[in-house]
C-alpha cells in the first residue's frame, strides 16, 4: 500500500453563510500502514448530512467542531484491506466515523481518532444502508419518534422534509403505527414519492404559496405530533395547528443553519411561548445518541421491516470524493432527493 495515495477533504475556512467551494481543500497523503491492533479499510460509501454544518462554525455545539486544516467529519462505510487486529478480517465491511478521505487507518478500539468502529452484514441490506435507513439517519428517526412522539393510533402526524432519510422513516413508522401521515417537502416531484411510493396519505409542497391553508385542509382534526427537521416558515405554518399536548420532536434545523443574523420579521417567541403553555405542548430536542441504548433494538426491527417490504428508502448517489463538496453544499439547499450518499469506490 506504500505507493497508494490517499485522498482527504479538509475544511480551509469557516463558512460565512452557505459553503462555498473555497471552504473545502483536497490534500494527498501517504496511505498508513497497519501496525499491530489495527486495520487499513477503503472508502466506499460516505454518508453527507446536515449536522455536519454545525460542525464547520465556530459557535459552540453537543460535539467538537471541525477545524481549519482538518479532516471533515463524517461516517462511511468501508472495506477491509489489511488486518492486523482480531476479529477483522480482509473483505470485512465495517461501518466508522473516517471522514471524507479514501483510505483510513484505525485500531480494532478506535485509536487514530476513528470513532464508531463495527462490522456490517452485506446480507441484511444494500452495504449503502449503513449510513441510511439502518444507520444513523434511521435510529434518529425511529427514537425520536417513539421516546418523543409517542406515536398512537389514530392520530396525525406532520413531518417536515417528508423525502428525506430521516423524515421518509418517520411516516412510514407513524403509519405502520396507525396514524394519518402529512408530509411536507421541496417539490411537486418529491411530493408524489411521498405519498405515491411510502404510503403517507398527503404531502405539502412548502415552496407553493399557501401553505397554511393547505396544511389547515390536509389536517382537519389538527396535529398531534410535528416532526421537525427544518424549522422556519414551516414550523410557522405548524404551530397554529397543532392540538393540545402535541409533542414536536426536534432533530434539525436545516433552514438556519447558513443564517448569518437573526432572521427578519416580528418576534414569534410570545405566540410560540403561550401555545406551549395554554396548548400544553412538548417541544423536545434530541441527539440521536441520547438514545445509544436502543442502536440494536432499532437496527433489528427496521431491518425485519426492510426485508417484510414495509418500509421503503431511496438513495440519492454522487460518484466521486472530489464532488463531496458540492454534493453537500447542495444538499444544505434541498437539492437532494433521498439520503445524500458519496460513491467513493467501487464495492468489489
Amino acid at each position: 500500500m506504500a505507493d497508494r495515495i490517499n485522498r482527504r477533504i479538509v475544511m480551509a475556512a469557516r463558512p460565512e453563510g452557505a459553503p462555498r467551494d473555497g471552504d473545502f481543500r483536497l490534500e494527498e497523503t501517504a496511505v498508513a500502514e497497519p501496525v499491530a491492533g489495527e486495520l487499513l479499510c477503503r472508502t466506499l460509501y460516505l454518508s453527507l448530512d446536515p449536522y455536519m454544518r454545525g460542525r464547520m462554525a465556530a459557535a459552540k455545539s453537543y460535539a467538537a467542531r471541525v477545524e481549519l486544516g482538518e479532516l471533515m467529519v463524517g461516517g462511511a462505510v468501508s472495506e477491509v484491506l489489511r488486518s492486523k487486529a482480531e476479529d477483522f478480517q480482509p473483505g470485512d465491511i465495517v461501518f466508522a466515523y473516517s471522514g471524507w478521505q479514501d483510505y483510513w487507518t484505525a485500531g480494532a478500539q478506535g485509536p487514530r481518532g476513528i470513532q464508531g468502529l463495527r462490522k456490517v452484514d452485506p446480507g441484511i441490506a444494500p452495504i449503502s444502508t449503513a449510513v441510511g435507513v439502518l444507520g444513523m439517519p434511521g435510529m434518529t428517526a425511529y427514537t425520536g419518534l417513539y421516546n418523543i412522539g409517542q406515536p398512537r393510533a389514530g392520530e396525525t402526524l406532520v413531518v417536515a422534509a417528508a423525502s428525506g432519510p430521516v423524515g421518509s422513516l418517520v411516516g412510514q413508522i407513524a403509519k405502520i403505527e396507525g396514524l394519518r401521515v402529512v408530509g411536507v417537502a421541496g417539490s411537486a416531484e418529491k411530493c408524489a414519492y411521498v405519498t405515491g411510493e411510502l404510503g403517507f396519505d398527503a404531502c405539502l409542497n412548502h415552496r407553493e404559496a399557501g401553505l397554511a391553508g393547505k396544511l389547515a385542509e390536509a389536517c382537519p382534526e389538527g396535529i398531534d405530533i410535528y416532526w421537525e427537521n427544518v424549522g422556519g416558515a414551516v414550523f410557522e405554518a405548524v404551530l397554529p395547528r397543532l392540538n393540545r399536548f402535541a409533542r414536536v420532536p426536534v432533530c434539525g434545523l436545516v433552514a438556519q443553519y447558513n443564517l448569518t443574523e437573526p432572521p427578519p420579521g416580528p418576534n414569534r417567541i410570545p405566540q410560540l411561548m403561550r401555545a406551549v403553555l395554554t396548548d400544553r405542548l412538548l417541544i423536545r430536542g434530541f441527539i440521536v445518541w441520547d438514545f445509544a441504548d436502543q442502536e440494536a433494538e432499532f437496527r433489528d426491527t427496521v431491518a425485519g421491516w426492510l426485508r417484510g417490504g414495509r418500509i421503503k428508502y431511496r438513495e440519492d448517489v454522487v460518484d466521486g470524493l472530489e464532488n463531496a463538496p458540492r454534493a453537500f453544499q447542495g444538499l444544505l439547499q434541498g437539492r437532494n432527493f433521498g439520503k445524500q450518499i458519496i460513491r467513493v469506490a467501487p464495492e468489489r
